[in-house]
């Protein structure tokens, strides 16, 4: 009997455990859930612009001649193109906010083809980050124009004929020189293995430049990359 009482004492302790183990994990998700891919319920925005001949080339390399690539890396010779808005939160972000999107217009995602030049990239980017703008389609797509149109592209890269090598530092510094208030906690050079792949920017709902730690940590760590010329060049 006094085994049996210690076994069950043992056996009723573990049992306690693992109930409080799942309590702390259920209250730790309804923590983190009480938000979580809540549509309009996000810290900051970051704007992602794509160096578009980066993108082509390593399209190519890889032997993708999808219709996204066919779109952006057949037609004029596009420089920078915005890659997406995306909703962040200080840590994380939300995405896909609404189950099932709802439908995206043809003609608003025509409309912003000349920004970012996909019909794929702009359905996709709608369906993940858009939704979780708070922003009805029109309203968002309008911020993604406002976003881009607050940040002004280096001279220098406006029309590259020729590759360029870089550092990520003179990139940002670049972007810094060019955008008043715009500084370097505020932007991340992304890159691939030799490419320059993206520049982001952080952004207030209110589309001014602020501090982005997380975002920064994700920055290119690289000596050098290389900027492919535009199509073209």
């Amino acid at each position: 009997m006094i085994g049996y009482g210690v076994n069950f004492r043992r056996g009723l302790a573990s049992l306690t455990a693992a109930m409080g183990v799942l309590l702390v994990a259920s209250f730790g998700a309804a923590a983190q859930d009480h938000r979580q891919n809540a549509p309009g319920a996000f810290d900051f925005y970051v704007l992602s612009l794509s160096w578009s001949p980066s993108f082509c080339e390593a399209a190519r390399e890889r032997g993708n001649t999808g219709r996204s690539t066919q779109a952006q890396c057949s037609g004029r010779p596009y420089s920078f193109v915005v890659h997406g808005l995306w909703p962040q939160y200080e840590r994380g972000y939300p995405e896909y906010c609404k189950r099932p999107s709802p439908r995206l217009d043809r003609n608003v995602m025509r409309g912003m083809l000349d920004l970012m030049p996909a019909p794929g990239l702009v359905y996709n980017e709608w369906d993940k980050h858009g939704t979780c703008s708070g922003l009805g389609a029109r309203g968002y797509f309008e911020t993604v124009r406002k976003a881009r149109a607050s940040v002004k592209i280096p001279e220098e890269y406006l029309d590259l004929a020729s590759p360029k090598t870089v550092t990520p530092g003179e990139v940002e510094e670049a972007f810094i020189k060019a955008n008043p208030g715009l500084s370097a906690a505020a932007i991340a050079v992304r890159c691939d293995s030799r490419r320059l792949g993206e520049v982001r920017i952080c952004m207030n709902k209110d589309l001014q430049f602020r501090a982005c730690e997380q975002v920064n940590r994700s920055a290119c760590r690289r000596n050098q990359i290389v900027m492919p010329p535009m199509r073209g060049g």
